[in-house]
This record gives C-alpha cells, structure tokens and sequence, in this order.
C-alpha cells in the first residue's frame, strides 16, 4: 500500500485559517514524492474573520473552518472527528493563524491556551503509534499541550512565541526559514516557514525538507 499523510487544516487565509502558500507547497511536495493524501478540518464556528485586504476584523461576518479549508482542497476534505490514524503513516499541520485561533485559543491567551478538544485524539493517536508529526510556522505551539513536554520544536526566531512554548515546556530551537528541527525521540518535525519567509521560494526550502524528512521517517517505521 501507497504511503498516506493526513493534513489538518484551520480554515483558508494566512490571518484567519491555514495559511494557503504553506498548503499547497506541502501537498506540491506530497504528490512529487508519490504519497498520497488526504485533509481534515474541524467542523467549527471560525474564531473571526478577517479581511485579507486591510487585515482588520470583519464585523458581523462567521465562517465555518470545515467550509472554508474546503476551498484549499477543491472540496475534498473530512471533519476532523473521521480522521483515524490507523488509515495514515504520518499527519502534517500547515501554519497560518487560523491554528493559533481555530485549533487553539493562543492568540488570545498565549501559554495559558488550550487546544481544540476534537484536535486531541487524532494526533494522540499518532504520538501513541511513533509516526511521524510535521507542524510548520505557528503551528508547533501546539506541541507541549498538545504531545506532551520536552520535545523540541521551532517557530524560527520570535521570542515571544519561542517563549511561549517554554512556558508551557516545549524546548524550542532556532532556526533558519530554510531548514527544519527534528525531534528523533517523539517523531516531530517542525520548520519556521511564514514565521520567517519574506519570499515564498524561502517558504518552500523548509517546507520541501519537512516532507522530505517525514518521507524518510515513514521509511523507516514501516522497516
């Protein structure tokens, strides 16, 4: 059988959801190394919406995360209540802000957040059976409430958001958009990309060596 990633998403728009650059070059990567895919998404009220135009808050507008990360995935996408682990060798996390929002609540509360209830057992699943985990950009805040402490993850260089994660007992590392942390130990793979990139092609060298890594660690739980 084929390799299979599953990919969660958060919405659709670098401010309010998934961020869509990061998306698509982890599905760009997905399908040049052969592996398939498939998205999930929570089947939520969006924390808010923002306009992407003047990045201010559309008042009076909601959103549903599950309708909108559709439009990422030309429709095709799950709740993320359907996503069983067990179909799956590996689950990537694209970044945006939709996953400090929708997924969790730190952009509100910083190391005080909470995680998604329906988010927690679908990646537990994958921490239980050591298959590989990528988050990229904002996305590994997540991590310590999320697998546990002590495992180390980047965001790139914010210390802010770098402290934050220490707080709750991550072990952040820095790191260059181009490149990735990998934690051996817990199977975790994490990469600044729009944490950092100014360009998307400064995107893609982390992301691309994210997948890459997670191939290779695919690979190597299936020997």
């Amino acid at each position: 059988m084929g390799k299979q990633v599953a990919v969660i998403l958060a919405g659709c728009g670098a401010y309010d959801g998934s961020e869509i650059y990061e998306t698509t070059l982890t599905l760009l990567r997905l399908d040049q190394l052969g592996i398939g895919y498939r998205a999930f998404a929570p089947d939520i009220e969006a924390h808010h919406v923002i306009d992407h135009r003047t990045q201010d808050v559309a008042e009076g507008e909601t959103r549903n995360v599950l309708t909108e990360s559709a439009r990422l995935m030309r429709g095709d996408i799950w709740p993320i209540d359907e996503l069983d682990a067990d179909a799956f060798d590996a689950v990537i996390v694209p970044g945006g802000f939709g996953v400090a929002k929708n997924l969790c609540d730190f952009a509100e509360k910083g190391d005080a957040m909470e995680v998604l209830e329906s988010l927690k057992p679908a990646l537990a699943a994958f921490k239980e059976d050591a298959k590989p985990i990528g988050l990229m950009c904002i996305a590994p805040v997540l991590v310590p409430k999320l697998l546990g402490d002590g495992i180390a993850v980047t965001i790139g260089r914010d210390p802010g958001v770098s402290g934050a994660i220490s707080a709750m007992g991550g072990l952040h590392r820095g790191c260059d958009v181009d490149d990735i942390v990998v934690d051996l130990e817990h199977r975790v793979v994490t990469t600044p990309a729009y944490m950092q990139a100014k360009r998307i092609s400064e995107a893609a060298s982390g992301i691309f060596k994210l997948v890459e890594r997670i191939d290779e660690m695919i690979d190597q739980t299936r020997d």
